[in-house]
């Protein structure tokens, strides 16, 4: 299945009266409050979802980084919550590029959902393609009855398995790949080996994805292709998810190290690269 879904199709769905349930998953760090976005306005009959206490655990440091998994009770919570059920579609996205929101795509396949994609350009493009806006921060919804299922071995990697994967992608800013900046983690660098694709090589000038063809292009070039074993790691996991729904769009199953970045360099034991690296 497509991970992406256009604003076109979303509003077709919602049109023909069996519309998705739709999540609006509102993040930016050190931006304005999701919440406040989100009943300022946002997409008809959309649940608001956190990113920090509904799709994550308390930061756990050498366990589990910035944003660990959260724990699956408070995920089934939340996502029943805002109407998730387990035969119909689910569509996500935020403010940011689809960074958060494609933490909550990741989450609801890892646990099991059949069918969940990205709004392409998210609440941006929602709002230029002339999508109708909602306001509020309360709407009355019936429960959905989504079980949230063990997740999915072969959709992560721990810290302990990330030096022996053949093809390691790192998602930051090329100047944090590179050590030449690290304005949140106390160490500088990347993990030995790691290439960098960040996420903002995956958009166009338009926010959307760019086409599969060049999105190919861009991640062969560091090895990604289909059959290779590919990780994904970021800062603190969540905006990894945007390389690994690239990676999707061009045939490539890849792997998320949950505790990225913030996990990895909290252990001194543990070894930093910096500068770039070529195959």
């Amino acid at each position: 299945m497509n991970p992406l879904i256009s604003t076109r199709e979303v509003s077709d769905l919602m049109a023909s009266g069996v519309g998705p349930t739709i999540l609006d998953v509102r993040y930016r760090l050190g931006g304005p409050a999701g919440l406040q976005e989100y009943a300022a306005g946002h997409v008809p009959t959309a649940a608001y979802v956190d990113l920090d206490t509904d799709l994550a655990a308390p930061p756990g440091g050498v366990d589990g980084g910035r944003h660990p998994l959260p724990d699956p009770a408070v995920l089934e919570a939340a996502l029943r919550r805002s109407g998730v059920n387990a035969d119909r579609p689910v569509v996500v996205y935020d403010d940011w590029q689809g960074l958060a929101a494609g933490r909550c795509w990741w989450l609801l396949r890892h646990h099991g959902h059949r069918d969940v994609r990205l709004l392409d350009g998210g609440w941006a493009a929602w709002v230029a393609d002339g999508g109708a806006v909602e306001t509020g921060s309360s709407q009355e919804r019936a429960a959905g009855d989504f079980s949230v299922s063990p997740g999915r071995a072969a959709d992560v990697v721990d810290s302990g398995g990330l030096l022996d994967v053949e093809v390691l992608v790192d998602a930051r800013a090329g100047v944090r790949y590179r050590g030449e900046e690290e304005p949140v983690d106390a160490v500088a660098g990347h993990v030995p080996g790691a290439r960098n694709v960040p996420t903002s090589a995956n958009l166009g000038d338009d926010g959307r994805f760019r086409p599969v063809a060049e999105l190919r292009e861009l991640y062969a070039a560091v090895g990604a292709v289909p059959g290779a074993d590919v990780a994904v790691y970021c800062g603190s996991g969540v905006t990894a998810v945007h390389d690994l729904i690239a990676l999707e769009l061009v045939g490539v199953r890849a792997r998320l190290y949950p505790g990225s970045w913030s996990e990895w360099s909290a252990d001194a034991s543990r070894p930093v690269a910096t500068g770039s690296e070529c195959r």
